[in-house]
């Protein structure tokens, strides 16, 4: 699992590295205006939640940082990711079935549901998956090659051949 979550991960990192901050930060894409930087900055914002209560065993989805240097300059952003993936990997497998309370806002109310480290930490990669298919549309409205071709698709996502 560790290892499924960081090489999607490194996949924000290498797009990151071959951007501008003005690239990065460009809220001009219809129709939401959001930037690459703000989905980025989301994403690992959940991680950082996990992260955070992991000790308490409460985590609060809802309690965000969103850090604006992160969502505003690539540097910034790949530090984020950078931290995020060390704690991924400082976590332990045995972990992985622990019970833990998350709490999130899910439009009619807070609710807090037990889950397991490992099922939170499911959600959260699919959750990337999915804002990085938002990145892949802001980016080739800009104009901006894919990092890789597998940037924002769900591994169980059928994939058809293009013809050209």
């Amino acid at each position: 699992m560790i290892e499924a979550i960081d090489k999607n991960l490194q996949r924000g990192i290498q797009l990151l590295k071959c951007i501008s901050d003005n690239e990065y930060s460009n809220t001009t894409i219809a129709p939401y205006y959001s930037s690459i930087g703000g989905h980025m900055r989301h994403i690992l914002d959940v991680f950082d939640c996990v992260f955070t209560g992991l000790d308490s065993n409460t985590i609060n989805l809802i309690k965000r940082n969103r850090n604006k240097l992160a969502e505003d300059f690539t540097k910034n952003g790949i530090e984020y990711f950078e931290r995020t993936i060390v704690n991924l990997h400082a976590l332990k497998s045995e972990d992985f079935n622990k019970i833990v309370k998350v709490t999130d806002d899910l439009g009619l109310g807070v609710i807090t549901a037990n889950y397991t480290l490992a099922a939170i930490l499911i959600q959260a990669h699919s959750h990337a998956i999915h804002h990085f298919a938002s990145v892949g549309y802001i980016i080739s409205q800009l104009g901006i090659q894919l990092p890789d071709a597998d940037f924002g698709f769900n591994p169980t996502t059928p994939r058809e051949k293009h013809i050209t």
